[in-house]
Order: C-alpha cells, then structure tokens, then sequence
C-alpha cells in the first residue's frame, strides 16, 4: 500500500516537483495545500502517513500549523520542508515533535528515505542539528534568568532568529549596518549566549517567535 503524504506549501511549482519525484515509488501525494487555512482542511478531511509542512505562509507560520496538527493527532508523523534552514526553525520543529527537518535543495534520494523513514514514525534529525540546538539549549540552561528586553531589541531578535542577516535586519528596521551590528553584539551578551544560533534558540524558549 503506498505511503500517503499530505504537502502544505504555498510554492505550486515545489508542489509540482514532489509529485513528478514520486512517480513510479511507493510513495503517493494524497493531500495538497497552498495554505494554512486549506491546510487544516485538507488534514481534517483524510488520513495521511506523513504531512510535510512549509516554514512560510503569506497567512501564518507553517510551524504553529505543525504544532496544532500534532496537538489534534500527538501520532501523525511530519517533516518540516523549508528553504530556511534557520536554527530557530529547527529548535521550533523538534519542539512541535516533528520526525525531521528537510531542505527544498536535499537530493530526490534524500527526500524520499526521508519520507519512508518518518511514514515508518523514524526521527530523521542529524546530528549536526541536534548538535546546534543542543548547543545552545545548553548555554542557556546554564543563563536562564529573565532578561527584560526593549521593544527593538525583541524586534531585532525576532528578525534574527528568522534568519536575517545584519544587512536585511537594518534594511527591514530603517537603520544602518553598523547600528544594528552594535545591537546585536550588545543583545548577545545582554541575553548570554555567544552566537546567533543560540540567540535563535533563547528566543523559541521564550515564545519569541
């Protein structure tokens, strides 16, 4: 019996390029979305092996859509399917208890076991990314205190653990480069972790983002 996976993403054409992937395998896309209100439709309304969920949506977050669907259904087994491979993403995937995290530029081969893997309720994470956020769980274990923020830094941190870079921070917030470089070294040590990576995920502790 093939494995039937539900895909939610707004992209037609990575759509598209699943279904024409998993022709001739044992793998059938029974399910599609291009949102998250169809999205919840389309999850209500069959029964899937996996749900492959997109990060970005022009009407929500593709990992709050997750977190509900695992919240309605704790057994559906589900894989983030992103362009961003963002450490915020991948703390916030593994926190709504997803199998995995798959990038749109992982080979058809990669993709594929990476589907029949979670259809067969397998984790898929690698240990570079459980390395990453555990890293940074840790350093935060270890500075857990609150730390009052302002409004700009929670904005800049916000951007941050989105994976922004300094210079599309300053573009999107109207400041220079150098300012929003000095803010974020400054919220660094304010907040007590050492690297962006932890920064992104202190901020998913905290519901942040």
């Amino acid at each position: 019996m093939p494995i039937q996976v539900l895909v939610i993403d707004d992209h037609e054409i990575i759509r598209i390029g699943l279904r024409q992937m998993l022709v001739d395998t044992d793998i059938t896309i029974a399910g599609e979305a291009s949102n998250i209100a169809t999205g919840i439709q389309a999850f209500k309304s069959g029964k899937f092996d996996v749900v492959m969920v997109d990060v970005r949506f022009p009407d929500g977050d593709g990992l709050q859509l997750l977190a509900k669907i695992k919240n309605d259904k704790p057994s559906q087994n589900s894989l983030v399917f992103s362009a961003y491979d963002n450490p915020a993403f991948i703390a916030k995937a593994i926190a709504a208890g997803a199998n995995g995290f798959l990038s749109k530029s992982d080979s058809d081969s990669r993709i594929i076991d990476a589907i029949r893997r979670s259809a067969a309720g397998e984790n898929i994470w690698t240990k570079d990314e459980l390395r990453k956020v555990g890293a940074g769980l840790a350093n935060i274990q270890r500075n857990d205190s609150d730390v009052p923020l302002t409004i700009r830094e929670c904005e800049i941190l916000r951007h941050l653990a989105s994976g922004l870079t300094n210079k599309q921070i300053a573009q999107s917030m109207g400041l220079s480069y150098e300012t929003i470089k000095d803010h974020i070294q400054q919220l660094l040590r304010k907040i007590g972790v050492s690297d962006r990576t932890q920064a992104a995920v202190w901020a998913v502790r905290r519901n942040l983002v």
